[in-house]
């Protein structure tokens, strides 16, 4: 979005509650990071950290050699890299709030001034669709709450409800560096070290709220043949897809770490693998010697009539971003992820939280 076209920015301000309207679906992103913790983090570490922006324009180079990103204008050092992330959703928040006709709101667990924010009815009570970005390096030691769990979970009694969970990659597990530089090599990107671990936070989230699905490795998509970062088709399980999300959509954007969804339960009934990736073969990696070809991408939890009246999905919260390009596709997804049903707005307290 350009800036000229887009209102004026906030900052440091209480969030306005959004005011239920029929079907106009407010959704909020909770970014899981620590952001004073990793933007303060030792740049001489080789492990488990974000890239300075100054290591971004050296390796992208000359893609950032722009007045907007110079040291005039922008943070250069591991901060100004978390800010990339911010700026890459405008244009998912964009489209979101043109179709919903509600601003989507933005919150970090513990934002730049240090000002921790557990997910609870303060964001809970205005929200219908709730991305979690699970982009918490392990170190940092982000967990949820069981305060913050109960809050979800009765949240999700609510009709109409959606939980949108998504853990980044997790590289480098082995403790066999020879195994470390296979995947490094699998993934060729220089900015990711050979270990990064992400997702404490989604992790403990999944944990508490029965989510049988482990984010696992940094998986380079194929590509079609003759390109060098126009992903390949997803493999679709469409008549799985009864809700619709993957409508229009035949592809996400190239990303080249993303991580494998390993289903961890027998139980068909509760969760649906929607699609998976094609691995770039070419590349070798301890997923794809094991014998395996494409990665699990999206998976769709329906409600539980017994105890969970609203969705949650998995997909990786890069795909709500245009740092990795593949927008046009992306964007019949984000407006799935917008227009998904509303439920009637009465909703009793023994329910779950009501609309406000």
């Amino acid at each position: 979005m350009s800036p000229s076209k887009a209102g004026p920015r906030t900052y440091n301000q209480i969030q306005v509650p959004r005011r239920y309207t029929p079907g106009g679906r407010r959704i909020s992103i909770y970014w899981t990071w620590n952001y004073p913790w990793e933007s303060n983090r030792d740049i001489t570490e080789m492990d488990n950290r974000f890239s300075t922006m100054t290591e971004v324009r050296r390796v992208l180079w000359p893609d950032y050699e722009t007045i907007e990103y110079s040291e005039k204008m922008f943070l250069q050092g591991v901060a100004g890299t978390l800010e990339l992330f911010h700026l890459s959703t405008l244009r998912f928040q964009a489209l979101a709030g043109e179709v919903t006709k509600h601003p989507v709101a933005v919150y970090q667990r513990i934002d730049q001034a240090g000002q921790k924010l557990p997910i609870d009815d303060r964001i809970l009570a205005d929200t219908d669709t709730l991305m979690v970005f699970g982009l918490d390096h392990m170190v940092t030691e982000q967990e949820a709450s069981p305060e913050e769990i109960d809050a979800i979970r009765r949240w999700l009694t609510r009709e109409g409800t959606c939980l949108i969970l998504g853990p980044h990659h997790d590289v480098g597990v082995s403790e066999n560096l020879d195994e470390r530089a296979m995947e490094y090599a699998h993934h060729g990107d220089p900015l990711v070290p050979r270990q990064q671990r992400f997702g404490k936070y989604t992790r403990s989230l999944m944990n508490g709220l029965g989510v049988p699905v482990e984010n696992r490795y940094g998986l380079r998509p194929a590509v079609v043949k003759g390109t060098s970062d126009q992903i390949a088709p997803l493999t679709t399980i469409r008549d799985l897809d009864t809700a619709g999300w993957l409508n229009g959509v035949s592809t996400f954007n190239f990303h080249p770490h993303l991580p494998h969804y390993a289903i961890t339960t027998d139980d068909a009934s509760s969760i649906k693998l929607l699609a998976t990736q094609p691995i770039d073969m070419s590349r070798p990696h301890p997923f794809t010697e094991a014998g395996n070809r494409e990665f699990n991408i999206f998976i769709w939890m329906p409600p539980n009539t017994d105890t969970r009246a609203g969705d949650i999905l998995l997909a990786d919260s890069t795909i709500f971003t245009t740092l990795f390009g593949g927008v046009g596709s992306l964007e019949n997804f984000w407006r799935n992820i917008a227009t998904a049903p509303m439920a009637n707005p009465i909703v009793t307290p023994a329910r779950g939280l009501a609309h406000v």
